[in-house]
């Protein structure tokens, strides 16, 4: 019994802190609002990665089985109304291998190229895959820390500049205080472009380059009671990272596991933030759509 106390108390504790250093950070980004997408296709679910049309009206999103699935949005007043959507469709590996066949499964992390090719990170075996369409990829060479990245703890998080460059980095860093490395490919390798400072219990699960050029980090908390998720950006200035701005920090159970991430401009000028959560494939969890516009 005194243990479950002094664990509870714990907790809270941790939650109180969270709340005040919240506070103190001011998020910059107004939401706009959440909808829950239903679908009764085998195997709808799961969504850890997205990428939004640089219009915002089309997207794709990839599951931790290795599927993927491309829609539009139906939007009233700019905001998301309804969903219309294909089939889900097999990721085949280099093998030929549909992946959800294979031990090449967890796919996490989603990038879209200028050049219509799309590229996929995996946290189960530590990999990107770089696709061609969905039955056509290729795997890109590792990086040497790769091999020795946490097991479903490793290439959590994709993303793809305007020159194609690929940047991607583990959701953990291997120690509480120690920073994020992002891993960048260019020119047929693997380097470490940057570190991001780890903070406030945030573990990271979806990155996207903006239209502006900012590198938009997705982090998510679990407390025990439910998550909570926060949005950074950073300048990307001669080749090193400004400092973080908070955009979007979440109450606990404000929402569902928020992994995938897409930033676009809209009509108006505004970034706009498009999140989907990963329900893991429990009922009493839902697929969600969230939205925020950066307001300065």
């Amino acid at each position: 019994m005194r243990n479950r106390s002094v664990r509870a108390l714990s907790a809270l504790l941790a939650l109180a802190l969270a709340a005040c250093a919240g506070a103190a950070e001011q998020p910059a980004a107004r939401y706009l609002g959440t909808y829950t997408w239903k679908d009764r296709q085998r195997s709808f679910g799961g969504f850890s990665g997205l990428e939004v049309s640089s219009d915002g009206a089309s997207f794709r999103a990839i599951t931790d089985q290795g599927l993927t699935i491309e829609g539009r949005f139906n939007r009233q007043d700019g905001r998301i109304a309804g969903v219309e959507n294909g089939r889900l469709q097999e990721l085949i590996g280099p093998d030929g291998i549909a992946i959800w066949r294979n031990e090449v499964r967890d796919a996490e992390g989603l990038a879209a190229l200028p050049d219509g090719r799309f590229a996929v990170s995996f946290e189960g075996i530590h990999k990107v895959l770089m696709f061609d369409g969905p039955k056509r990829s290729v795997e890109l060479p590792q990086h040497p820390d790769f091999a020795a990245l946490e097991t479903n703890a490793s290439l959590e998080a994709l993303a793809a500049d305007a020159q194609g460059v690929l940047y991607t980095l583990p959701e953990k860093s291997g120690k509480l205080n120690q920073a994020f490395p992002v891993y960048r490919y260019r020119e047929g390798q693997w380097d470490v472009a940057f570190t991001i400072p780890r903070s406030g219990g945030f573990l990271a699960v979806g990155m996207d380059i903006g239209p502006d050029g900012r590198l938009y980090l997705l982090e998510r908390a679990f407390d025990g009671f439910g998550f909570r998720t926060r949005v950074r950006s950073f300048a990307m200035t001669g080749g090193d990272l400004g400092p973080g701005r908070v955009l979007v920090q979440s109450t606990l159970r404000e929402f569902d596991n928020l992994e995938g991430l897409g930033v676009w401009r809209d009509g108006s000028g505004a970034i706009r933030l498009t999140m989907i959560s990963d329900d893991n494939f429990r009922r009493f969890q839902s697929t969600q759509f969230v939205e925020f516009a950066v307001t300065e």
